[in-house]
């Protein structure tokens, strides 16, 4: 490695420009929030907002790069996301996948969809299978939608806002979208009945490099005309990366953020789609028994958007207390996603105490799909949980005789950087081990949860 990677890691929460240099240490980063744009008399959808995040893209860039050797661009980005493009820009803005409104063609979707069998893409609310996306532009835009040249999943349609250049790439199009054929390795029964063939250009492996900067890009951001764009991976599937190329065991990744995805590398169990699990599709191409939680979202509907820190002795007052959470708070993601939460008994009143039940119910959350998943191996944490003492230390206690690790990696964007020296030696993360936390009565705690499910 010659320089810097610059890895732009689009989350649905935050966007974030991360700068690694050649030893794999972050350097400069830079953030704001994401949020999504209201339908309006333009667009009568809620819509991601690409131009305000190009725009963040290019100043950071054109900051970061003043001050490190940038040599490569690579990309992460959230699931369930897509753009159909002209050869000259945006044809139709994207959806955000929380849009409400696809009800008119749900039913005529719902059966068009390839059995769960094929894709091993579970049904899902709203609009996170992405196929149900393309159906509702196909039918509410047909001249914008017949004049694409391509749909683009989110990763590959900054990489190709960058280079020029478009991909299409598995871990996104195999990421719970109806899209795609995980055990066959190509597109599934649904693209071919629709005819959108067309609109997914040549598989790129997410380590190859597309191009080199649009000239515009390169003016705008002063960046050398020689870097690289990297064709860039899924978030969730960029987490697994370093522990792809260190690893030779089964294991399990949580990556956790507003979405808490788990996914058990050299897992045998059988997928339930009723328990919202899936099979991801890693940067190999090759299928991963996954589930996921909205537990990101969960954990602020019941801790508060600005939440205090939980101590262990917190913790333990709650347990102590009886009081619980039951699933769930949210209506996406999990084996619970239909069912209205509440707490049982008094709900705690102290911003601590309040921290502490929402760290006791999403540990419990995960611990309870980490059995259903049969998760193997060691308990990889990665991303916005692996901040949490709290989070680790009650998940270790529910996980006895398992190892969970705390990585210490900015895990997306690592693996993303990871991706544009793919064939480079390197050195292994080394998570460290969580130590369960106490907390008298947690086991009987545990069932008495378990029993209320």
């Amino acid at each position: 490695m010659t320089g810097c990677v610059a890895v732009f890691d689009v989350g649905k929460t935050n966007l974030k420009l991360v700068v690694f240099d050649r030893d794999g240490q972050v350097v400069a980063d830079r953030a704001r929030p994401n949020a999504s744009l209201a339908p309006d008399a333009d667009c009568p959808y809620l819509r991601l907002d690409t131009e305000r995040a190009w725009d963040f893209l290019l100043a950071a860039l054109k900051e970061v790069g003043a001050r490190h050797p940038i040599e490569a661009i690579s990309i992460s980005a959230h699931g369930a996301s897509g753009v159909l493009v002209t050869d000259a820009g945006v044809a139709l803005p994207p959806m955000d996948y929380e849009f409400d409104g696809f009800g008119a063609v749900d039913a005529a979707y719902d059966a068009a969809r390839p059995p769960f069998e094929e894709c091993f893409s579970p049904l899902s609310v709203r609009g996170l299978n992405l196929g149900r996306q393309i159906f509702y532009l196909e039918r509410n835009f047909p001249e914008e939608f017949a004049a694409a040249r391509a749909f683009l999943t989110y990763p590959q349609f900054w990489s190709w806002r960058l280079s020029g250049v478009m991909a299409t790439e598995v871990t996104s199009l195999g990421a719970h979208t109806d899209l795609w054929r995980p055990k066959e390795g190509r597109p599934s029964s649904l693209v071919e009945s629709q005819g959108w063939t067309r609109l997914f250009p040549p598989i790129r492996r997410a380590w190859e490099t597309l191009g080199r900067p649009r000239p515009e890009v390169a003016a705008e951001t002063g960046l050398s005309p020689e870097v690289r764009i990297v064709c860039g991976a899924h978030d969730s599937n960029a987490s697994l990366v370093p522990y792809l190329v260190s690893r030779k065991g089964p294991f399990t990744v949580l990556s956790t953020g507003t979405w808490v995805i788990i996914m058990a590398v050299g897992g045998r169990a059988p997928i339930d789609p009723k328990a919202d699990m899936l099979a991801n599709v890693d940067v190999h191409g090759r299928p991963v028994p996954t589930a996921r939680l909205m537990l990101g979202r969960e954990f602020a509907a019941l801790a508060g958007d600005t939440p205090a820190e939980a101590r262990e002795a917190d913790v333990a007052a709650i347990v102590a207390s009886g009081v619980m959470a039951m699933p769930a708070f949210t209506d996406q993601g999990g084996p619970f996603a239909g069912r209205k939460g509440f707490i049982e008994g008094e709900a705690p009143k102290t911003p601590a105490a309040r921290a502490a039940l929402a760290t006791v119910y999403c540990a419990l959350m995960a611990a309870h799909v980490l059995k259903l998943l049969q998760a193997p191996g060691d308990l990889i944490v990665e991303g916005g949980f692996n901040r949490s003492p709290a989070f680790v230390g009650v998940l270790a206690a529910l996980m006895p005789g398992r190892d969970v690790l705390v990585a210490p990696s900015s895990g997306a964007a690592e693996g993303a950087a990871l991706l544009a020296h793919w064939d480079e030696p390197h050195a292994p993360p080394k998570p460290k081990r969580a130590e369960p936390w106490s907390a008298p009565g947690l086991r009987e705690y545990q069932e008495r949860w378990e029993s209320g499910l």
